[in-house]
C-alpha cells in the first residue's frame, strides 16, 4: 500500500512539531520534508511532490495565495491550513477551480482529511459560518 506523502511548511515551530509528533505516529503517513520558510515551498514541492501540503492559515481565514500558485501548477496535491491562533482548519483541493471546506480542527478530523476520509460540507467555504 502506497503511503500518504505529506509536506509540513510555514508553521509556528510549536506547532509545527505538534503536526509532525502526530504524523510521525501514523503508518499510512509519510513526511517528505519539514520547512521554517515560506520562500523554499514552492522548489520543495517541486522535488517531493507530496500529497498533501499542511501550512498556516492567516488569522483572516482567507485561502492562502500560495494555495492558487500551488494548486495551479499541482493539482494532484491538496493544501491543508491550520490556524492555531482561531481554532480552524482548511482543506483546499483543484478541482477546475480551487474548493475547500471547514473541517474541525482536531487530530481525528485532520487525519481523516489527510486519509482522504473527510466528510465534506456541501455549502462552499466562503458561504459557510464558523465558530472561532
Amino acid at each position: 500500500m502506497r503511503k500518504i506523502t505529506v509536506l509540513v511548511a510555514n508553521q509556528p515551530r510549536l506547532m509545527r512539531e505538534l503536526v509532525m509528533a502526530t504524523l510521525l505516529d501514523q503508518p499510512d503517513l509519510e513526511i517528505v520534508g519539514e520547512l521554517e520558510d515560506e520562500a523554499s515551498i514552492i522548489g520543495t514541492v517541486e522535488q517531493s511532490r507530496p500529497d498533501f501540503l499542511i501550512v498556516s492559515l492567516g488569522g483572516s481565514g482567507e485561502r492562502p495565495h500560495l494555495c492558487d500558485v500551488l494548486l495551479d501548477q499541482f493539482p494532484h496535491m491538496r493544501v491543508l491550513a491550520l490556524a492555531a491562533e482561531s481554532n480552524n482548519t482548511a482543506i483546499y483541493w483543484a478541482n477546475i477551480d480551487i474548493r475547500s471546506t471547514w473541517i474541525e480542527n482536531s487530530e481525528e478530523s485532520i487525519l481523516s482529511a489527510l486519509r482522504g476520509k473527510l466528510k465534506a460540507s456541501a455549502v462552499p467555504l466562503e458561504n459557510n459560518s464558523h465558530a472561532n
